[in-house]
C-alpha cells in the first residue's frame, strides 16, 4: 500500500510555502496605494522587489540541494520550513522601506531554496513511477490551493490589520502548522549514496530543452502570481477587496485540472504529448484576453488558461524524475528548479515589470504569459522527439 500520507504532509508544507512566496504579491496594490505610486512606478518598484526571491531561490537551490540530498533529506526539509516561516514574521518589524523589502525577499527566496527538491527526492524514495503523477501531483495541489485560498483569507487580514502584521501573522502560523507534522509524519529517508556518482547533476541535450520549457512555464507561473492582483485592481478596476473572487476562480480551475491531468498522466503514460497540447491552449487563451471584454469574460479566458497550463505542472516532476535514478533526484530537481526559477521566475517579474513601465500598461505584462506559455508546448515538443530518437 504507497504511503499517501506522505504528500498530503509536503502538500500542507508547500501551500504554506506559497502563502508566504505569494504574499508580497498580493499586498502589492495596498502598498504601491500607501505609497502614492503611478504604474509606471508600480513596475519599476514591483520587479525588484519580485524577482529578488526568484534570484535567490533559484541560484541558492542548485549549489545545496545535491548536499541537501547527500547529507539529511529530512533534516533539510525541516530546516526549510523553519526558516522561510521565520523570515515571513520577519516582514512585520523589518518591511518599512523598499531595500528593506528587497533583502527579506532574498532571505525568504533562500529559505525556501531546498523545500521543493527535498520533496521530490522524498516522493521519488517512497514511489513508483507509475503512481508519480499523482503522489508530485497531491503536494503541487498545495500551491494551487495557496493561491485559490490566499486571497480569500490574506486580502481580508491585510484589509483589517494592514499588510505588515498579516506578515506576523502568517509567519506564526505557517511554523505552527508545518513544523509538527513533517517531524511526525516523513520518515527519516537514507541520503543519496556517493556511489550514486557525482552529486550535481549535468544536463545532457534532453535536459537542456526541459530545462528551456521548464524555464518557460515558470515564466508563465510566476509572471501571472506576480502581476495579475495589480492588472485586476489598477487596470481592470475591480476594488482590492474584491479581488478574492476572480483570483479564486482562477486558481480553482488550475487545481482542477491538476488532478485530472495528473490521473490522464499516470493512465496512460504520455506526459509530454498531454503537457504540449495544454501548453498551446492555454497559450491562445491568454492571448485572446487581448479582445476588448468584460471581466466576466477575461477572467473566464484566465480560467481556462490555468486549467490547461496545469497539464504541464501535473507531469512536470514525474517526467523530470524519469530522467534519472530516484537517489539523483533532489540535485535533478534542485538544478531543474533553480535554473528554471532563475531563468523563468526573474524573468516572469522583470519582464513584464519592464513592460508595465515602458507602456505604462498592466495588460501588455500579461500579454508577454501568452509567448511563454506557447514556447513551453514547442520546447516540449523537441524533448519528445530527442527522447524517442533515444528509447530503443
Amino acid at each position: 500500500m504507497l504511503p499517501w500520507h506522505i504528500p498530503l504532509i509536503l502538500a500542507v508544507t508547500t501551500f504554506v510555502h506559497y502563502l508566504d512566496r505569494n504574499m508580497l504579491a498580493l499586498a502589492l496594490p495596498q502598498i504601491a496605494q500607501e505609497q502614492g505610486w503611478t504604474n509606471a512606478q508600480l513596475g519599476s518598484y514591483g520587479q525588484y522587489l519580485l524577482g529578488a526571491f526568484y534570484f535567490s531561490f533559484g541560484l541558492v537551490q542548485i549549489f545545496l540541494s545535491p548536499l541537501a540530498e547527500r547529507w539529511h533529506i529530512k533534516g533539510s526539509l525541516l530546516a526549510s520550513v523553519a526558516g522561510f516561516s521565520v523570515v515571513t514574521f520577519l516582514f512585520y518589524p523589518f518591511g518599512g522601506s523598499v531595500l528593506g523589502l528587497i533583502a527579506l525577499r532574498l532571505l525568504l527566496g533562500a529559505a525556501e531554496s531546498l523545500h521543493m527538491p527535498m520533496n521530490s527526492a522524498i516522493i521519488a524514495r517512497t514511489f513508483p513511477e507509475k503512481a508519480r503523477s499523482r503522489a508530485n501531483s497531491v503536494y503541487v495541489a498545495g500551491i494551487l490551493l495557496a493561491l485559490m485560498v490566499g486571497p480569500l483569507v490574506l486580502i481580508p487580514l491585510m484589509t483589517e490589520v494592514g499588510w505588515r502584521k498579516a506578515f506576523a501573522v502568517l509567519g506564526l502560523t505557517g511554523m505552527g502548522l508545518s513544523l509538527p507534522l513533517v517531524a511526525w509524519g516523513i520518515p527519516a529517508l537514507p541520503p543519496s549514496p556517493r556511489t550514486a556518482g557525482p552529486a550535481w547533476v549535468w544536463p545532457d541535450r534532453t535536459l537542456r530543452w526541459y530545462l528551456l520549457a521548464g524555464s518557460a512555464n515558470a515564466f508563465c507561473i510566476f509572471g501571472l502570481l506576480n502581476w495579475l492582483p495589480s492588472y485586476l485592481a489598477r487596470e481592470r478596476g475591480i476594488p482590492f477587496g474584491e479581488l478574492s473572487g476572480p483570483l479564486f476562480g482562477i486558481f480553482a480551475a488550475g487545481i482542477g485540472g491538476l488532478f485530472l491531468w495528473a490521473w490522464v498522466g499516470d493512465r496512460y503514460q504520455n506526459r509530454l504529448r498531454l503537457a504540449q497540447v495544454g501548453l498551446a491552449i492555454a497559450g491562445v487563451s491568454v492571448l485572446l484576453t487581448a479582445a476588448p471584454l468584460s471581466n466576466f469574460l477575461l477572467v473566464a479566458l484566465l480560467m481556462v488558461g490555468t486549467f490547461f497550463q496545469s497539464s504541464y505542472n501535473a507531469q512536470e516532476f514525474a517526467t523530470l524524475q524519469s530522467l534519472y535514478p530516484p537517489e539523483r533526484s533532489g540535485a535533478l530537481t534542485g538544478l531543474y528548479n533553480g535554473f528554471t526559477v532563475l531563468m523563468g521566475g526573474v524573468g516572469g517579474s522583470f519582464i513584464p515589470g519592464l513592460l508595465v513601465a515602458w507602456t505604462g500598461e498592466l495588460h501588455s505584462g500579461i500579454l508577454s504569459i501568452a509567448a511563454a506559455a506557447i514556447g513551453v508546448s514547442l520546447a516540449l515538443r523537441r524533448v519528445e522527439r530527442l527522447r524517442r530518437s533515444i528509447t530503443p
